[in-house]
């Protein structure tokens, strides 16, 4: 959709005359509340749902940089939320606009948010399968995704627990949206890593070096070599060999470097957040203001790329208030499209075994 008409806000769903002047009845003021839960609105509320190391990240990168005023955090564990939303909010006096957070182990807090991201997952048992972890986050899918839609109908789902792509089809399937509406922090950390390690390499700044990391957000991501760019110059221009097998310069070293990134720093810490939490702000920045800037997203990706399988995985993609306004058309070379294919297929071996 190329052209988005965002509706004028409509009118307060009650005065501020009606709460404290008795102009409204208390029953008329409920009346309204829950008629106000089904309007579409654009706001900028965000509901973040877990808040351990990677939703407290996400929950700070956005309202740190203005691009949220208005937080919902949701956890199991109400005490720590509560304690992790004042916090934050103590520091609204240093924040342009003011700072609104809620915080709650229940979703009615979560009404009207634009925008919901959900980080909440379960970690992985000694022993564990990976086909067992999965399901057992199925399950928690299964209890978050309705509450979150029924209170707010009109939201994008951004998904960023992993395995992502696996568990963002999951909520696409329990949620009932529009596959548009749906979608997964994907590659776009690993796209993020790529460049950070392009600049050291070459002694650039990061903004200047542009890449692609598609595909799952795990072992078989595929790095578009044939369209990275430094400064401007195409690296297969000066090295027509770079990222294959035999190249000289070895630049697949950095893509393997991307692969185990989220390794090394949790080996390192325990655990990754801040580079997670910047890169689902700047997701939510776009989801809210509808700026149309790329990134490497979690798409519904079939018949994409000669895809057969009904499976998501990162693709660059515009997305918007609406969700997902555009998927990149990207030229592939032969091999990174049957690379690109093979993630898919990857992905899908994994998603048919679910039990929905």
């Amino acid at each position: 959709m190329d052209e988005l008409n965002i509706p004028d806000l409509p009118a307060a769903p009650f005065s501020v005359d009606g709460l404290f002047k008795g102009g409204t009845t208390l029953a008329e003021e409920r009346v309204l509340l829950e008629r106000s839960k089904t309007m579409s609105v654009i706001t900028d509320k965000v509901t973040i749902v877990g808040a351990g190391q990677v939703g407290m990240a996400c929950a700070f990168a956005i309202v740190s940089q203005g691009f949220s005023h208005h937080l919902a955090l949701v956890d199991m564990y109400e005490d720590k939320v509560k304690g992790e939303a004042w916090d934050l909010e103590h520091a609204s006096a240093f924040m342009r606009g003011g700072l609104k957070i809620e915080a709650s182990s229940s979703y009615d807090i979560t009404h009207s948010s634009s925008v919901c991201v959900v980080t909440a997952g379960a970690r992985q048992r000694e022993g564990e399968s990976r086909l067992d972890l999965l399901q057992r986050n199925v399950q928690i899918f299964k209890n978050v995704i309705p509450k979150l839609v029924e209170e707010s109908p009109d939201t994008v789902l951004l998904i960023v627990s992993n395995p992502v792509d696996i568990l963002t089809w999951v909520a696409w399937k329990i949620s009932g949206l529009p596959k548009e509406r749906v979608i997964g922090s994907g590659t776009n950390l690993d796209s993020s890593r790529l460049r950070t390690f392009m600049s050291q390499r070459l002694g650039v700044a990061a903004v200047n070096c542009h890449g692609y990391i598609i595909g799952e957000h795990g072992d078989s991501s595929v790095a578009v070599w044939s369209s990275m760019t430094a400064c401007g110059v195409r690296l297969r221009d000066l090295n027509p060999k770079a990222g294959m097998e035999d190249d000289p310069e070895n630049w697949e070293d950095l893509h393997q470097r991307v692969i185990n990134g989220a390794y090394d720093v949790i080996k390192a810490k325990g655990y990754t957040s801040w580079a997670i939490g910047m890169s689902v702000s700047w997701i939510v920045r776009n989801l809210l203001r509808n700026e149309r800037v790329t990134h490497v997203l979690s798409v519904h990706a079939q018949n994409l790329h000669g895809i057969k399988e009904d499976m998501y995985l990162a693709l660059p993609a515009i997305a918007g208030p609406t969700g997902v306004q555009k998927i990149i058309s990207l030229q592939l070379t032969p091999e990174e499209e049957a690379q690109l294919q093979k993630s898919a297929s990857t992905l899908w071996e994994v998603a048919k075994e679910l039990k929905m």
